[in-house]
């Protein structure tokens, strides 16, 4: 069985849809785009498309990653194309490779996030940021399916910043600047999402947007040691292709 990893988008309204519902929409698209996916055994088969680190319900992002396991050696390529025409508008494919030694998700160690902050003063939010980042810690609670949890939202927070600017259209519409975070957070457990920095902005600070925050993740993926950039979770499986090209079914021929 061949296995493709993909990465895909999601955009505009599309970014209030519900993981469950995301899943339903990719499983069409498969069937409905010809794609010869892989079913588990058992009394009721279900396709082998599995996902990594997905995004929050309500949050935007330009790095989804999923896996689907292919009955057929299958073009990468075509596999992008097809799958890409098959979906909404606002899940868009941007990315297919075939798939190298190693699991995906093990690579997926931070993100990279933009958080928009409509009608917020540029000035409380740097002073809120300067004294997150100088606390050791920043306990927060929230919600979960466990009940109220407390945790640290310090301690994964490799790095955030007061982008320069304000958002034009922000402006316009509310009549103020628009604050712009970006952060960079290492996935631990329980998971530190940007609303939960944005909870310690305000226990530290008493930072507090007047509207809800625009939340798109950027990337995600491995951390270079070297640099402390993210780098492509997917570079690690081209480099297996290289040194042979690619056939029309998308199998190797030896160069």
């Amino acid at each position: 069985m061949q296995r493709l990893r993909v990465r895909y988008a999601k955009r505009g309204r599309l970014r209030f849809t519900s993981h469950r519902d995301i899943s339903r929409a990719v499983e069409r698209a498969v069937r409905r785009a010809g794609i010869p996916v892989a079913y588990s055994a058992g009394f009721s088969p279900h396709p082998k498309i599995s996902y990594a680190g997905a995004a929050p319900t309500g949050v935007a992002s330009e790095a989804e990653y999923l896996e689907i396991g292919v009955t057929t050696p299958s073009d990468p390529g075509q596999v992008r194309q097809a799958l890409d025409d098959s979906l909404p508008p606002g899940l868009d494919v941007l990315d297919v490779v075939e798939a190298g030694p190693g699991g995906l998700a093990d690579r997926l160690e931070v993100s990279d996030w933009e958080v928009r902050l409509p009608g917020a003063e540029r000035e409380l939010a740097a002073v809120a940021v300067e004294k997150f980042l100088a606390a050791d810690t920043v306990e927060v609670e929230r919600l979960t399916k466990k009940g109220p949890r407390r945790f640290d939202a310090r301690e994964a927070v490799l790095g955030l910043v007061v982008s320069e600017g304000t958002d034009r259209t922000a402006a316009q519409v509310l009549g103020g600047p628009c604050v712009i975070l970006r952060m960079v957070v290492r996935h631990m457990t329980p998971a530190v999402r940007p609303d939960d920095v944005l909870t310690g902005l305000r226990l530290v600070a008493d930072f507090a947007p007047p509207v809800p925050p625009e939340v798109t993740r950027l990337a995600q993926g491995p951390l270079d040691a070297e640099t402390g950039a993210l780098a492509d979770p997917l570079d690690l499986d081209r480099d297996t292709t290289r040194g042979g090209e690619a056939g029309p079914a998308g199998e190797l021929v030896a160069g």
